[in-house]
């Protein structure tokens, strides 16, 4: 279950890939004694430099700390004076660095706070997506998300965003404007917004709880066959539930397979990723995590699959961590064949704590490994059918997001004559397919 983050509530967070979900830590003292040390760590940035000390110290995978002497560190740590909570994450960042281990790290509030409402799948706003026009260099709306308010208010795609509550947009990028349009839920917000064959005008909406969405899906006619394509950009807190609708859908609609394409997905949730796995498993291991002590836990299919046919999955190079976790189970159980480059090799689980300033510590605490025991840690999940693309397909493709998915999409392509073949329900013996247009090297 998916849990608010709340500023100085003691929760921890489990991460994998960039994402977190959250499970209550209890108390042992009473509330008003909770809120007198919080208030007073808030306001020590050496204690808040120790609790980073010691939940490193408590979690960390690797007991030796890179053969680092944690004690010293310590004590280095506390022997400094901070006058500023900017000078405590200077020497926290320092520290951690000694532990050679990009994934454990700390985020100041603000780095917090977007982790936190990425991986919750919520935002609260006015649901669009936005870009920078190449032409124009103008603020444009790409998408305006379903039952949004945005959406009922009638923005479209196409739709220039000239001010936000009056200040000018003019050569202003996304992630500014999305911090102006972010706010508390209910508030009022007016945008102007420009309109081809009309005056610019402007729209009053109310923010509201958005709910992101992650999964995108079509029924697809390849051929005879009518193909489920499936594409998720991330394991958010919605994403399971997401998927879940999106096969539930294709199957109403009488798929008769399906291609599940996780190129470009950098991971999410531990626990979103193994509950679309057993979307698709009845049976079999999902994913085998070891922690610091030698401890290894299985997770395993539970019989709840949605359906049964046949499957493709696309992976590349920037499939990362819970997307992994996902080929991986769905390629040792034989599920499906997986088509695309070599993955991206991230095999650790974090934890994610919020700190009593409102910052984050991210802690690798877990190593994990496919059901058949494979390590892919900084190798990756080597395909079943390995296509690379060339760089000019690439181009494309990034130039053209809308040819994903379809015939002009070599990878996708491969999928749909993999899928037609006699024996598509299972991988086939592992053969690379060279690039279009490339020759052969060594």
């Amino acid at each position: 279950m998916n849990q608010s983050v709340k500023r100085y509530s003691p929760l921890q967070l489990v991460l994998i890939g960039g994402a977190i979900t959250t499970t209550t830590t209890v108390s042992l003292f009473g509330s008003a004694w909770t809120r007198c040390v919080l208030a007073a760590f808030q306001d020590s940035p050496k204690a808040l430099v120790d609790e980073v000390w010691q939940l490193v110290n408590r979690e960390y995978v690797d007991g030796s700390f890179n053969q680092q002497d944690w004690l010293a560190v310590r004590q280095s740590l506390l022997s400094k004076e901070y006058s500023s909570h900017q000078q405590a994450y200077v020497a926290i960042r320092q520290a951690l660095e000694k532990l050679g281990d990009p994934y454990t790290r700390f985020m100041d509030p603000q780095q917090y706070r977007a982790l936190a409402s990425q991986t919750s799948g919520e935002v609260s706003g006015i649901g669009i997506r936005m870009e920078v026009n190449q032409q124009t260099r103008r603020l444009t709306v790409v998408e305006a998300i379903a039952n949004s308010p945005a959406f009922r208010s009638g923005i479209r795609e196409g739709d220039e965003i000239l001010a936000i509550d009056g200040q000018s947009t003019h050569q202003m990028g996304v992630e500014q404007a999305s911090e102006l349009i972010r706010g508390q839920v209910g508030t009022p917000i007016t945008l102007r917004l420009g309109r081809i064959g009309r005056s610019s005008f402007d729209l009053q909406l109310r923010r509201a709880t958005i709910e992101v969405p992650t999964v995108h899906y079509v029924l697809q006619q390849e051929g005879n066959r009518r193909i489920g394509y499936i594409r998720i950009r991330e394991f958010s807190g919605h994403t399971s539930g997401q998927m879940r609708r999106a096969i539930r859908d294709l199957n109403s609609q009488n798929a008769d397979a399906f291609v599940l394409d996780l190129r470009g997905n950098p991971g999410g949730l531990l626990n979103s990723s193994i509950e679309i796995a057993r979307m698709w498993l009845d049976n079999g291991g999902i994913v085998r995590t070891v922690n610091r002590g030698g401890g290894s836990e299985l997770t395993q299919a539970n019989r709840t699959a949605l359906t049964r046919r046949p499957l493709a999955i696309l992976v590349d190079g920037n499939s990362a961590s819970a997307s992994e976790i996902l080929a991986g189970a769905l390629k040792d159980n034989n599920r499906g064949v997986v088509i695309g480059s070599q993955t991206f090799g991230k095999a650790m689980v974090q934890s994610v704590h919020e700190l009593t300033d409102g910052s984050g510590l991210a802690v690798t605490i877990a190593h994990y490994y496919t059901p058949k025991g494979t390590d892919i840690n900084k190798k990756g999940i080597v395909p079943d059918i390995k296509i690379d693309l060339t760089a000019a397909q690439q181009r494309q493709l990034a130039s053209n997001p809308d040819l994903l998915g379809t015939p002009n999409d070599p990878q996708y392509a491969r999928a749909i004559a993999a899928l037609s073949g006699h024996n598509f329900a299972h991988p086939p013996v592992r053969q690379t397919t060279q690039p279009v247009g490339s020759s052969m090297r060594d």
